[in-house]
């Protein structure tokens, strides 16, 4: 480990929690501010310009993404150790796109966490063993030939896979009926993911939710 102490940034909207981080990292690192959401962390992390800045990935104000993309905009040396009790693969994959270094869970122990800080603060990618797998299937996943991008989208990342799967078919005329033999699903499965997915897109209507698909091209 680097001899220098990092300096660290807390971006949780849990006043208890973060001073049980506080105590927990003691004084291996220096703990530089910290915030309770999205834009109050955007301007102390500007203000601040620490090593790492541990983030809870749900905030009041947004998503923790929204952290990460404005800040890597200006100030691209910050790095990003998701630290959140979620670990649902949307969440890990949506910060990581954003340009975060690591995502682990708050099951972590305090020296554990340390170890984290100091690794990503030296450029390493770190994650909770489970979360590790999420990224490597999202690459996966990928079509041969096909750059992964590190810009997101961050109404297109709230969806699950199975949502998405149904916004492609949606995107392409399918019908419900359709949909779900293409997916192996009833009709009525299908309608629920449409509901699901037109509630976290603030859509109304199945045509907006066409139109919306077709212009991500994700037919």
């Amino acid at each position: 480990m680097s001899e220098r102490r990092p300096s660290v940034f807390i971006v949780d909207d849990h006043g208890l929690f973060r001073s049980g981080v506080r105590s927990e990292l003691g004084d291996q690192v220096e703990v530089v501010g910290e915030a309770d959401d999205v834009q109050p962390a955007i301007t102390g992390i500007a203000r601040c310009e620490p090593d790492v800045v541990l983030l809870d990935v749900h905030l009041p104000g947004g998503g923790g993404h929204d952290v990460v993309s404005e800040i890597t905009k200006s100030h691209p040396q910050v790095r990003f150790l998701a630290l959140s009790a979620s670990d649902a693969p949307e969440d890990v994959i949506a910060v990581i796109r954003s340009g975060a270094r690591g995502y682990v869970t708050k099951t972590i122990s305090g020296a554990e966490l340390v170890d984290a800080i100091f690794r990503v603060a030296a450029g390493d990618a770190v994650f909770s063993p489970r979360l590790a797998g999420f990224v490597l299937d999202a690459f996966a996943s990928a079509q041969p030939g096909q750059l992964v991008q590190p810009s997101f989208d961050p109404e297109l990342d709230q969806l699950t896979p199975r949502e998405r799967d149904v916004l492609r078919l949606i995107a392409r005329g399918y019908t419900y009926k359709e949909i779900g033999r293409e997916l192996f699903i009833s009709a009525k499965t299908v309608e629920s993911h449409v509901s699901s997915v037109l509630r976290k897109l603030q859509l109304s209507t199945r045509h907006q939710l066409t139109r919306w698909a077709a212009e991500r091209r994700l037919n």
